[in-house]
C-alpha cells in the first residue's frame, strides 16, 4: 500500500515532461526569431536573411556529415 501511494500520479507526471520540453523549445526559438521579424518585411533584407539560414544549414550539414564520416548518397 505504501508503495502505491508513493507512486500515485507517477505517469501522469511522466508524461508532462514532453510537453513542458516542446514548450520550452517554442519559447527559446520564437524569443531568437522576434527581432529578425522587423527584417522580412524589406524584400532585400529578408532574401539576404533567408540566404544566411539556408547557408548556415548547409554548413550545418555538411559539418555533420565530415564529422561522423557520412557518405552523401
Amino acid at each position: 500500500r505504501l508503495i502505491n501511494q508513493m507512486f500515485d500520479g507517477f505517469w501522469e507526471n511522466v508524461s508532462r515532461y514532453p510537453r513542458y520540453f516542446v514548450t520550452i523549445v517554442l519559447g527559446i526559438f520564437l524569443n531568437a526569431i522576434s527581432p529578425l521579424t522587423p527584417l522580412f518585411k524589406r524584400p532585400t533584407t529578408a532574401i539576404a536573411l533567408i540566404g544566411m539560414f539556408v547557408g548556415l544549414s548547409l554548413f550545418v550539414i555538411f559539418t555533420l556529415r565530415a564529422m561522423l564520416g557520412l557518405s552523401p548518397t
